[in-house]
């Protein structure tokens, strides 16, 4: 039996992790779906959807004693009273800030809606008369204690490796993961936070996100 073959009875014997779903390349994937019978057709994530899809409706003990261990509480940052009650008081501020656009950003597309400051000198936003948009100003501004954090609480850090993920302070940093950073080292990253108990903001779902980070998670 040649080896190619000997590895194709062996894939049948054991049906993949998720893990190695989420390490594999399209080629290793499409070979695990011929392994199991499945359809081969189709980008690189609809094949891990697949795989992970049958995995579920199979039941395998493996699959179910890694999608317990994914299940984690949240790590939470080391607050004072002082930052917690900043906090609070952005997320209350957020819900009634107006949302600021350019002036006349519905007249010419080629405006766009990002915000500029009104300069001309018959502007009537400018002047701030009545039934004209409102204007970026000082007022708006969130408590000192709570500028620049993460709605968890923690500081946002951007890494690409583990040796940045290091020097993190696990009471008050998180990270984030940059986005040109590939499966392979995404995967030693979140391992190694797991070992020593730092946030990832942006968890991938080879470990199974902790929450949904980027739609702006309120819990401190």
């Amino acid at each position: 039996m040649s080896e190619k073959r000997a590895k194709k009875v062996e894939r049948k014997a054991e049906p993949p992790t998720l893990t190695e779903i989420g390490k594999a390349r399209k080629a290793e994937l499409i070979e695990m779906c011929e392994s199991l019978g499945l359809d081969t057709e189709g980008t690189v994530a609809e094949l891990r959807k697949r795989l992970r899809s049958h995995l579920k409706e199979e039941g395998a003990e493996e699959i179910e004693i890694i999608e317990e261990e994914a299940v984690r509480p949240k790590i939470k940052p080391v607050l004072d009273e002082e930052t917690k009650t900043a906090l609070r008081i952005r997320q209350k501020q957020k819900r009634r800030k107006p949302e600021f656009r350019r002036q006349e950003w519905f007249r010419y597309k080629r405006l766009g809606k990002s915000w500029r400051r009104p300069r001309g000198l018959h502007s009537k936003a400018r002047r701030g008369l009545k039934y004209r948009p409102k204007m970026a100003s000082i007022g708006y501004r969130s408590p000192r204690k709570a500028r620049g954090l993460h709605p968890s609480g923690f500081e946002d850090v951007l890494i690409h490796n583990t040796r940045e993920l290091e020097v993190l302070d696990p009471k008050t940093q998180a990270a984030r993961i940059g986005h040109s950073v590939g499966t392979k080292k995404r995967v030693e990253i979140e391992t190694r936070a797991d070992e020593i108990g730092i946030r990832i903001l942006n968890r991938s779902m080879v470990h199974g996100p902790e929450e949904s980070e980027e739609n702006g998670s309120q819990s401190s």
